[in-house]
């Protein structure tokens, strides 16, 4: 048969996506009733292209998700005024991700946070300019949160930018209490950086199988380490990390269909693991970049479309996942059944 091994491929895709289908009908997945809630936590890092912040949530509406954007505020600062970011342990005006291209660019950006924020999303600090931190002091951590703050705060006066929402100012300041340092890098300042800025979570470290949150001051959510690819090696439930195992983070777009199935896959058997056993909370991670030719962004609107609207599942941000945490200890929160 010509194109045997594609059709190979695409037979076992209809297959598998069918055997899914067959399980996820099944009253309570197979399992007797009382079953805790399956949280699934999305997140973006860095949230910079218009595009995606578009297409996210689009993909947010259709499966009836929220997720959590992870903003770098370097992405809020026109390239003419970087100078005024000092960031810790660099000099004045650097950054490892840029700055935004216009003001028009900015002014479009902030839009989409703010709209973001009104259809239940959470907006998340990654700080500004994308360093490495597990080296810094709490001191420069407290500075680095600092120019956060300030800059998000006052991008639409800096930027010359009209009709800021009236509770921009309260939000910047009051609803901003999640982290993630970029490279996942913590050091032993991190912590009590967090806990004095006033975070209720770090969404920094990795875990190897999918974990609920620590307690403390400052909660701590792990991105797993799921089986993925035909020998099932673990990897870092985050798309990048995909790019580099898939693809030594070169683009072979020849290759995207496989590196999408891959992906995929990984994703839901990471997702079934939980779903049919402990129902621990299960944290993917994702940036607006399209690697591999969008393989990865694939992969996910799949998954989260296949996922979310299960029975006793709920797509969420940490933030509300923390509040459905917060009802009971977390030690007690795994335990709390379906109600609905």
């Amino acid at each position: 048969m010509p194109n045997g091994g594609m059709f190979r491929f695409r037979f076992k895709r209809v297959l598998s996506g069918a055997v899914f289908a067959l399980f996820a009908a099944m009253p309570n997945g197979g399992h007797a009733a009382e079953r805790p809630v399956q949280f699934v936590v999305i997140s973006f890092d860095g949230a910079r292209e218009i595009e995606q912040w578009n297409r996210s949530r689009e993909l947010a509406r259709k499966a009836g998700a929220n997720f959590t954007f992870f903003l770098s505020c370097t992405n809020l600062i026109a390239a003419e005024n970087k100078f005024d970011y000092a960031p810790p342990g660099h000099k004045r005006g650097a950054s490892n991700i840029g700055f935004a291209e216009s003001r028009e660019d900015i002014a479009a950006r902030l839009r989409q946070i703010w709209t973001a924020r009104l259809e239940g999303h959470e907006i998340a600090n990654h700080g500004c300019g994308h360093f490495d931190g597990g080296g810094w002091s709490k001191g420069q951590w407290i500075a680095e949160f600092g120019a956060f703050t300030s800059f998000l705060r006052d991008a639409w006066s800096i930027n010359g930018i009209p009709f800021a929402p009236a509770g921009w100012t309260k939000f910047v300041e009051t609803e901003i209490t999640g982290f993630r340092a970029p490279y996942l890098s913590v050091g032993s300042a991190l912590e009590p950086a967090l806990a004095e800025a006033g975070f209720t979570y770090d969404a920094s470290t990795v875990s190897r199988d999918p974990q609920q949150p620590s307690g403390g001051k400052v909660v701590g959510f792990s991105l797993p380490m799921i089986p993925e690819g035909p020998n099932a090696r673990r990897i870092l439930a985050m798309d990048y990390n995909l790019y580099v195992r898939h693809s030594a983070a070169m683009e072979q777009p020849s290759k995207s269909a496989e590196f999408e199935e891959r992906a995929y896959l990984a994703f839901r058997g990471a997702f079934e693991r939980q779903y049919r056993g402990d129902r621990v909370p299960l944290q993917l991670g994702f940036h607006f970049r399209l690697m591999n030719d969008g393989a990865y962004w694939r992969a996910l609107e799949r998954f989260a479309m296949e996922t979310c609207s299960l029975p006793e599942v709920r797509c969420v941000s940490y933030r509300d996942l923390l509040r459905q945490q917060n009802s009971a200890t977390l030690s007690e929160a795994g335990a709390k059944p379906v109600t609905d």
